[in-house]
């Protein structure tokens, strides 16, 4: 009986041994991460096979000490960070890394870290699929100083097929459910006039387009049309593809009772989604941080 229960006790090192030394394969990391990166895209405007191949690149698909440790999987330093910290010996000895309570935070800062900072601003004029300008753009930008950094993530997203994620990004955030079939009118300007399934004219923002552009185009003031649109801070430089109602959103959807989340989306985005304002959805769903990402499976009370 001593024998084996000495047996047994090897067996069950061995198994946490095991567990402890798994290593995560690339497919395992997509697979685990895909929805987060999806969810980051439609909130910042980065393509989700971007996110990814960095996220591969930088933390060996989940396996580096720093993303086992700090969760950090993308190799952000501390550069003023406040948060928590850990030292890893990189470049220098003892360099100081972001340290995250989850790795969900992890791909928030990311966002951050690139929306935040002027010398990636240029990014953001590039197509949300357009893989190759933001890999090289990252690069030019001082992302990383490996010369082969483009590539190594260009190789990435082709070979996992990673801008698939991008495509899902686009149609989810801009569903072809919210076109409809119908267009009010063709406007004498650069913009058809179309009409929303909620019955409210909008028009999908092009290339360089701004409110105040908008603004005149249809003689609109342009205090209406920052009342009209839900965007939070009055920005005016808008983004391709941006949906920018003419009239007032409604309270509550004409046909449907609830949305249902398939990748997380915020109550902000949801609100221009379905035509409705993003006050009378707070209230109706008792959510007071409307930027805040809803999880997958979640419903949304639209009535």
């Amino acid at each position: 009986m001593k024998y084996f229960s000495f047996f047994i006790g090897l067996f069950s090192v061995g198994v946490l041994l095991a567990n402890v030394e798994k290593k995560y394969t690339q497919e395992e990391y997509v697979s685990t991460w895909k929805s987060v990166a999806i969810g980051q895209m439609i909130q910042y405007k980065i393509p989700a096979s971007i996110t990814m191949a960095q996220g591969i690149l930088e933390s060996g698909n989940g396996n580096s000490m720093l993303a086992i440790q700090a969760n950090n999987h993308f190799g952000i330093k501390c550069h003023n960070w406040t948060g928590e910290k850990i030292y890893i010996d990189d470049d220098q000895k003892g360099e100081c890394f972001r340290s995250y309570s989850s790795a969900n935070e992890s791909f928030e800062d990311h966002s951050k870290f690139l929306t935040e900072r002027a010398r990636y601003a240029s990014l953001f004029s590039l197509k949300s699929n357009d893989y190759i300008g933001w890999a090289e753009g990252l690069k030019d930008a001082g992302y990383a100083t490996n010369p082969k950094y483009p590539q190594l993530l260009i190789d990435l997203i082709e070979r996992l097929n990673l801008n698939q994620f991008d495509e899902i990004g686009i149609e989810t955030a801009i569903p072809t459910a919210l076109l409809g079939n119908s267009t009010a009118r063709v406007a004498e300007g650069q913009h058809a006039v179309k009409l929303h399934k909620n019955k409210i004219k909008y028009i999908v923002a092009k290339k360089g387009d701004t409110f105040y552009r908008i603004s005149k185009e249809f003689s609109v003031g342009l205090w209406q049309l920052y009342r009209y649109n839900d965007f939070g801070l009055k920005k005016d430089i808008l983004e391709e593809g941006d949906i920018i109602f003419l009239q007032p959103k409604r309270r509550k959807s004409k046909s449907a009772e609830t949305f249902s989340i398939n990748n997380p989306l915020s109550l902000r985005m949801i609100s221009q989604i379905e035509g409705i304002k993003l006050e009378s959805l707070m209230d109706k769903n008792n959510i007071s941080s409307p930027d805040e990402l809803l999880p997958r499976g979640e419903k949304i009370a639209l009535k």
